[in-house]
């Protein structure tokens, strides 16, 4: 491989022992593509395995935790202990490839379609509409129903860890139940889930501890806890960059394994809260980089945008649509093969791509997603 790839190649040991073999990983992405009893499907489960023999580290799409938070069609379940087989093989299927398995555990509150959760009864922090057109109003939890929805994600990480996974990655981003909840958009709550920037945070600390307590107390050898998060939101009021910068300050405290930014462009700059010009990447990784590591993601196509990415400190870097285009990147740029990496999407090579059709569908029906359609 060429001299200035070699950084990508060092491995990599979080706090809890875990050691990764690279510093590449697979970014979570929906595929849509389950059995219609919300277990793993053959050809969802040969699309991670095509996808992990080159990354360090696989984090699947979201698994939900509770029966009102499923988000997506063909979304796997991991809210029962039955889905523990269907959860195992997906995790033994990317293992296999010399990656490790890290499930990603997530409840979708107002963004949950209502055809999807038990009598179209949406939930979320308030009675507040998700920006869109045709958003139901979800109703707002009760506290009974809060603390919960906190034990429900501790189980879906036993149910992780009894399913051989190395870690979990709760998701706090992409405008799902934890974000409504530290969103004064979606949060209007005045008791002690709700009201200020600090109350706020409570829902998802909580879901931070109960997540580490069940690991502490179920995990027979090293297991990753990491939180995925949104830097901003587009609605006033919404969360700023400012409002962030509180949230990774409170997150840095909890021994986490690793912090990961969501973002369609690893440079993006902040929209309010922050006077600075640089990268929102840049400010996170300033802040807490010294404290638990960072992950950037982010339309990084290239190896050379890649190494550029990697120049501002960020100790991982996610790829997603990139190794969908062109699952073995990682091995191209290992073997020095960087010239054969396909940066657009082939209408063409579907099957040759290892692709679920209900995911294929989604990217040849959607302009501009994916470079090349």
């Amino acid at each position: 491989m060429k001299e200035q790839y070699k950084q990508f190649f060092e491995s990599f040991t979080f706090k809890s022992g875990i050691e990764v073999k690279n510093r590449l990983v697979m970014a979570p992405m929906t595929n849509f593509s389950s059995n219609e009893d919300d277990t793993v499907s053959d050809a969802e489960a040969a699309y991670y395995a095509r996808r992990s023999k080159g990354p360090g580290m696989v984090i699947t799409a979201c698994t939900y935790v509770t029966e009102n938070g499923k988000g997506f069609p063909g979304e796997f379940a991991g809210h029962k202990d039955e889905y523990v087989p269907s959860l195992k093989r997906l995790a033994e299927d990317i293992q296999a490839g010399g990656a490790k398995a890290i499930l990603q555990i997530f409840h979708g509150g107002r963004e949950c379609p209502p055809e999807l959760v038990p009598n179209g009864d949406i939930v979320s922090a308030s009675a507040v509409a998700g920006s869109g057109e045709g958003k139901k109003e979800p109703r707002a939890l009760s506290g009974e129903e809060v603390e919960s929805i906190i034990k429900d994600f501790g189980e879906a990480a036993r149910r992780a860890i009894e399913a051989g996974y190395d870690g979990v990655e709760i998701h706090g981003a992409n405008g799902y139940l934890l974000q409504q909840f530290f969103s004064p958009h979606s949060n209007r709550r005045d008791d002690q889930w709700g009201g200020s920037l600090e109350k706020r945070l409570t829902f998802p600390l909580a879901v931070v501890d109960e997540v580490k307590k069940t690991v502490a107390a179920h995990a027979k050898k090293p297991f990753a806890v990491g939180y995925r998060f949104s830097p901003e939101e587009p609605e006033t009021p919404g969360i700023t960059m400012a409002d962030t910068l509180v949230l990774i300050d409170e997150l840095a405290k909890k021994d986490l394994d690793y912090l990961h930014v969501s973002l369609q462009d690893f440079w993006s700059a902040p929209r309010r809260g922050v006077e600075d010009t640089r990268s929102r990447i840049e400010i996170i990784q300033e802040r807490v980089g010294s404290l638990v590591p960072v992950i950037g993601v982010g339309s990084l196509y290239t190896p050379e945008e890649v190494e550029k990415a990697f120049g501002t400190g960020v100790p991982l870097i996610a790829l997603g649509r990139e190794l969908i285009i062109d699952p073995e990147w990682v091995q191209k740029v290992e073997e020095g093969r960087e010239d054969e990496i396909k940066t657009k999407i082939d209408k063409d090579a579907q099957q040759e791509l290892t692709v679920p059709d209900p995911l294929w569908q989604a990217i040849i029906n959607t302009p501009g997603w994916f470079p090349g359609v």
